[in-house]
């Protein structure tokens, strides 16, 4: 029986691994074998790093909020356990990004924290009462807005509305019956 050598099928393999290797020092990109142990290696090492990126940010943003603490005399960890107390869930991104980009109202944030940790009740501010019904108000003018709109929509977009309404026997119909129904 004939040896076979494997050809293109071969060379593909290598050149592929050769071709992640581009770039690195040395023979570890001319050579196949070291080329090969180290794309495994560089694979393990993305792996690895991918997870401990998401470390790496949490530390920084823990110590902005840390910097921006102190700049308010507390301390980082009185500061997350009295906006616990006070019912105020914010990420620590975001709370960095607060530190960083607008200290006034991080400020706030730290004095809300403080009067929680005095024991002091605190009210949930009237601003977030106006932003619910704003959302509320705008909930009520898109459906307005959808029943005007209807004439422009396709065939399987009046279906699908037809669909969740419980339009029975929407599937059959055509566009101007669909509109009619849903009007």
């Amino acid at each position: 029986m004939a040896r076979v050598k494997g050809g293109n099928v071969s060379k593909n393999r290598r050149r592929k691994v050769l071709k992640q290797a581009k770039g690195y020092f040395g023979s570890k990109h001319r050579l196949y074998k070291t080329a090969q142990e180290q794309v495994f290696h560089s694979g393990a090492y993305a792996y690895r790093d991918r997870r401990q990126n998401k470390r790496n940010f949490r530390k920084l943003w823990i110590t902005r909020i840390n910097a921006a603490c102190r700049l308010n005399n507390i301390s980082y960890s009185k500061f997350i356990n009295g906006l616990t107390k006070a019912g105020i869930s914010i990420n620590r991104k975001m709370l960095s990004e607060i530190a960083i980009n607008d200290a006034a109202s991080f400020t706030e944030l730290v004095n809300t924290a403080t009067k929680a940790l005095n024991g002091e009740v605190i009210e949930a501010p009237k601003a977030t009462a106006k932003k619910e019904t704003k959302k509320v108000e705008a909930k009520e003018e898109t459906k307005t807005v959808e029943t005007e709109d209807l004439s422009k929509k396709t065939l399987a977009e009046l279906k699908a509305i037809a669909k969740e309404k419980g339009i029975k026997g929407y599937s059959s119909m055509k566009k101007d019956e669909l509109l009619s129904n849903l009007k």
